[in-house]
């Protein structure tokens, strides 16, 4: 049976079924065709910059003149679990992506000019951050570790549609995979604008933000090219930053590779250690439970997992006021989880070591402790690695970096510092 929630995170990235949509009716105000509009601005269909517009752009950003539309081979076991073998992205996704691209390392975004979405979503770290809690404005720091964005196959959200109109212009629809550690937000159109506003975090307000970025050269260029229009709005700010959190992709990894030769009975020993062997084996059987066996969509979406006996962050607790709930946080993907320490919500360990050390032995007893974390006696399971098994446990979690999203242009910074 296909894989029905990973092949709608896939399929919205690239939107291979939605090449031949075009705006629908509903979106007809994001189309100005007056002269004034578009005087001395290019087709936005064009994946091209004119002279003018390349002119006024390199002043601030390093960027090529012709946008790249990305196509990514999709690894054989998760082909087999979507159908989808290599996808391609669409003229108009790309350059709602560069747009957001240029957001998303643009420190204006915050009200005192100070931090970026990068600035807590290091692209060296697979867009995580290596402080437990990031740093805000005014000398503030974020309540909780910042998520890597590089963690997944796929940022974008498990969804049956672009929106109710279906069209990939529009936000996508609340789906099964949700952000922020307390699951707050159903889209990263709401995780963007939660994180904007945030008082610690940017504090910036949306409205006054477009009304700022909308009058300069840089992001008129962008935008019509983006929209068809040069009007940032604060809508169209947070779907291109979708669009580029979305297109983050990180399938191009050894794990992968070890998946594809199992499929396919390929002897593993020839391109693998013993350890690393060793590890998928005990990462399978122990971890898979909630992490998913492709690591690329959670078998269990949220859960407590024994940090604590008693929790001064209640996570989802403490917004649904359910005390069922206290303790209980997202359950995070581990592509490139080697890069992205320090772990769990409060970053409070800074190794794997330490993280496969609180499963081995330090999973404390808690009302709310997940199931698959209890032993038959109903107390916290114990699963006493040895040291050899813990080494091939980050032997083989190593395997799950992709080294070519660490560097890959199109999701770099493109900014003149």
């Amino acid at each position: 049976m296909l894989n029905l929630a990973l092949m709608k995170r896939l399929i919205p990235l690239f939107a291979l079924a939605m090449a031949s949509l075009t705006f629908s009716g509903c979106l007809e105000d994001n189309i100005t065709t007056g002269s004034q509009e578009i005087d001395g601005l290019s087709s936005p269909e064009e994946l091209t910059f004119n002279n003018e517009e390349v002119a006024t752009l390199s002043q601030t950003l390093d960027i090529p003149t012709n946008i790249t539309i990305a196509s990514i081979n999709v690894p054989q076991h998760l082909s087999q679990q979507t159908g989808l073998g290599r996808v391609t992205q669409t003229s108009s996704e790309a350059r709602k992506a560069l747009l957001g691209r240029v957001l998303f390392y643009d420190t204006q975004l915050s009200v005192t000019g100070e931090t970026s979405c990068a600035s807590c979503h290091l692209q060296a770290a697979a867009f995580s951050d290596n402080l437990a809690f990031s740093k805000g404005i005014n000398g503030a720091v974020t309540k909780r570790n910042s998520i890597a964005l590089g963690s997944v196959p796929t940022f974008a959200p498990a969804i049956s549609g672009y929106g109710s109109s279906g069209d990939e212009n529009t936000s996508a629809v609340e789906g099964d995979v949700r952000f922020f550690w307390d699951e707050r937000a159903g889209t990263i159109k709401e995780q963007s604008e939660a994180t904007i506003q945030d008082e610690l975090e940017m504090g910036t307000d949306l409205h006054q933000l477009s009304s700022q970025l909308k009058e300069q050269e840089m992001y008129k260029i962008l935008t019509f090219k983006a929209f068809g229009t040069t009007d940032l709005s604060p809508d169209r700010i947070t779907l291109a930053l979708e669009k580029f959190t979305s297109s983050i992709t990180s399938m191009d990894t050894r794990f992968d590779e070890m998946m594809d030769r199992q499929i396919s009975g390929t002897q593993l020993d020839t391109r693998f250690t013993a350890s690393e062997i060793q590890g998928m084996e005990l990462f399978q059987a122990n971890c898979a439970t909630c992490h998913g066996g492709s690591m690329a969509q959670p078998e269990v979406n949220i859960a407590n997992n024994g940090l604590d006996a008693v929790y001064s962050d209640k996570g989802i607790g403490q917004q649904s006021g359910n005390p069922s709930q206290n303790g209980v946080f997202k359950v995070p993907f581990l592509r490139n989880v080697a890069l992205t320490g320090p772990y769990m919500h409060d970053g409070r360990f800074e190794t794997l070591r330490e993280v496969i050390d609180h499963y081995s032995e330090g999973i404390a007893d808690h009302p709310n402790l997940h199931p698959f974390l209890k032993s038959n006696s109903n107390a916290p399971l114990r699963l006493n690695f040895s040291e050899t098994q813990k080494q091939a446990l980050i032997d083989f979690l190593n395997t799950t970096t992709d080294e070519t999203v660490l560097v890959e242009e199109r999701f770099s910074d493109p900014f003149r510092r």
